[in-house]
């Protein structure tokens, strides 16, 4: 088997085999195969697209380039659940206890944040003490004892998927479908859940814009979940405006802590009510949707999902008292408003560019060796559709330096106001299973 013949193959719009496929995935991977021929190949991918078996197969290929997470003495179904990426998206912080709070196993696996604010690990360090740094043994015993858990991602985990990854980002061909998804499922798979609920972002904070390509992206996942014998399902969410109000580690741990007690913002609830049911469904611990919904509800309103948070940060070493008294978490030296320049209605409020604000303030890591300060960050006051009075604060920037004009120079730049009646952006357009 030669590289240039499955090259030129894709290149003039065939079907590859799994043994091609996989020729090319193992070949790059051990170095057999260079750069200049993957990129080539990847480019006609890019154009000539792949059917769903391909799609399959490519991903296949790529979780058992590396080493896979073997989860099968932690007792029921495993459900992971997987974003697509977005600003103020602490829905992982609330669904680890809140799903766990009613028998569903959640074996996450996190890693840290490259962006304008951290991972799942840099929020959950908000937490003085916790750490991630635990044996798998541990991390089983701990899911089994407590239902939920956290480990650091295995370096050893796709490696093929790293590689092709990276030559992507220098070629053009990230924004492939086929790429993207078997990229994602893949990182899932390995991580050895049995179910997996993809949160797929859609608008101008998201990477796919438009929602007809997250359906594609969607639609996608959940073939490959198929193919690949994993059931899945996806919620096409809105990135239009960041999720929740609070963009910042420490800031966002807090209104995870006010969801789980049902004191959290209307978005940010709703998203992780329906991203829950779905992950509790799967996990068979209801008979219907609907069931599996009115299930979280009342655990939060029992008080039950905010105790298996405590019992979760306490068994990794973190301070749970800051649950009870958030004044624990970091806290930044100064609060700055920032006021409306205009009367009327907020019609925009562009997520990545909130986003980028906040990492200048030191929430997230421009570079892998950046130090992110956990207590910076914003917090939105007002939403899209929300009417704003001149010289009302629209939001609060938390810093730890005195004068932040670029960063407020930035913000007045990506929220804009009409003076006639705006109204909200729909949360969740779509549900594929």
């Amino acid at each position: 088997m030669r590289i240039v013949d499955i090259i030129e193959k894709k290149r003039d719009g065939h079907e590859l085999t799994k043994e091609e496929i996989e020729f090319f995935v193992n070949g790059y991977t051990d170095g057999t195969i260079p750069d200049y021929q993957i990129s080539a190949l990847l480019m006609a991918i890019y154009f000539q697209g792949m059917n769903e078996r391909e799609r399959g197969d490519l991903t296949m290929a790529m979780v058992e380039s590396g080493e896979q997470i073997d989860l099968s003495e932690i007792e029921g179904i495993k459900v992971d659940k997987h974003s697509t990426g977005g600003v103020g998206d602490t829905t992982t912080l609330v669904l680890g206890p809140l799903v766990a709070s009613v028998g569903v196993p959640v074996a996450k696996m996190s890693g840290r944040g490259l962006g304008h604010t951290g991972g799942t690990i840099d929020k959950l360090e908000s937490f003085s003490g916790f750490h991630v740094e635990i044996s798998n043994e541990q991390f089983i015993q701990l899911v089994n004892k407590n239902k939920v858990a956290v480990i650091g991602q295995s370096g050893n985990l796709t490696p093929a998927d790293k590689k092709i990854y990276a030559l992507r980002d220098v070629t053009g061909t990230v924004n492939s479908i086929p790429l993207i998804a078997s990229s994602i499922m893949s990182k899932k798979i390995a991580a050895g859940a049995d179910c997996i609920v993809l949160d797929v972002k859609t608008g101008s904070g998201a990477f796919m814009k438009t929602l007809e390509d997250s359906r594609k992206l969607a639609e996608t996942m959940v073939n490959i979940g198929k193919h690949t014998g994993r059931n899945t399902m996806a919620v096409i969410s809105d990135m239009n405006q960041p999720l929740g109000f609070a963009i910042g580690n420490a800031l966002e741990v807090k209104e995870a802590i006010d969801t789980l007690k049902g004191e959290g913002p209307e978005d940010l609830t709703e998203l992780c009510l329906t991203l829950g049911s779905q992950m509790v469904y799967l996990g068979k611990k209801a008979e219907s949707i609907e069931q599996a919904r009115k299930m979280l509800e009342e655990s939060i309103a029992s008080g039950k999902a905010l105790e298996k948070m405590k019992t979760f940060i306490a068994a990794q070493g973190g301070d749970a008292a800051a649950i009870d008294n958030p004044d624990c978490l970091p806290q930044a030296k100064y609060s700055i408003e920032l006021p409306s320049k205009e009367t009327g209605w907020i019609s925009e409020m562009t997520a990545d560019e909130i986003g980028q604000a906040a990492m200048l303030l030191g929430a997230g890591r421009m570079t892998k060796e950046s130090k992110i300060d956990l207590s910076v960050g914003i917090v939105l006051k007002k939403k899209i559709g929300d009417y704003v009075e001149k010289g009302e604060s629209i939001l609060t920037i938390y810093s730890n330096q005195e004068n932040v004009d670029d960063v407020k120079t930035k913000l007045y730049e990506c929220i804009k106001l009409s003076t006639e009646k705006v109204s909200r952006p729909t949360l969740i357009y779509e549900i594929i299973s």
